[in-house]
């Protein structure tokens, strides 16, 4: 078995988490979220941390248990609607929240994973996105400067890995997360299927092995719905 593959989620994060740091958290809502090494953050009690997240997942759920046990200093996300305890340590002036346009946000990501420390953009222009940031004219047209965002762990979700850290995400989970891979010091997966190396067609990846450092195999993987909604049958 690779050097890469640890026994449990606790286990993947000790020794590199501590307080203070910044890290990144797959998953859009609670779809391809890394709950477990969520859970495991909890458990260590590292606290006074920066989560770069698309939401914060929901009240018990997500990062919504670190909220919970107050190890979140600050927020980087685009939506957060979901989460009440979320608006209200908010609101109370106990998190900070450097709110993100959602597009914005998956570039930030990508930049910093590719090494780009800034970039401009028309998204937030004129609004309160754009106070305190640079602007510049191109072509007749006003941008704002964005910077890029690397961080010291990202936490991910992959359908499918390989020993090597080779990964595939699967539908909608394909959405934070492998940007997010490319973008730290540190990529920890936890992965529904563990498969060795070699099986994974290459053209089938999503994320290359070179990436991550530590993988954690998650059987029987929970899908919760963030909201159920159901209409009547057609007559």
């Amino acid at each position: 078995m690779s050097k890469k593959v640890f026994p449990d989620a606790k286990a993947a994060l000790a020794g590199a988490i501590k307080d203070g740091m910044t890290l990144m958290a797959g998953g859009f809502g609670l779809c391809g979220i890394p709950d477990l090494l969520i859970e495991a953050v909890r458990e260590s009690g590292a606290k006074d941390l920066t989560f770069i997240s698309n939401n914060a997942g929901i009240d018990g759920a997500g990062l919504g248990i670190l909220l919970e046990t107050r190890q979140i200093k600050k927020m980087i996300s685009s939506y957060v609607g979901e989460n009440k305890l979320f608006a209200q340590q908010f609101l109370a002036g106990e998190l900070e929240l450097e709110f993100t346009p959602q597009g914005t946000l998956a570039e930030r990501i990508r930049a910093g994973g590719a090494g780009i420390p800034a970039f401009f953009t028309k998204t937030g222009v004129g609004t309160l996105v754009a106070e305190g940031k640079e602007e510049r004219v191109f072509d007749g047209e006003r941008y704002i400067m964005e910077r890029g965002l690397f961080a010291d762990i990202s936490l991910v979700h992959a359908w499918k890995g390989d020993t090597e850290g080779n990964l595939v995400y699967r539908k909608t989970a394909r959405n934070f997360n492998p940007m997010m891979a490319s973008a730290s010091r540190l990529t920890i997966a936890q992965v529904e299927h563990l498969v060795p190396a070699g099986e994974i067609d290459p053209d089938h990846m999503h994320t290359p092995g070179i990436f991550v450092k530590r993988i954690v195999h998650v059987t029987n993987a929970a899908k919760r719905i963030e909201q159920r909604t159901t209409r009547k049958r057609a007559a």
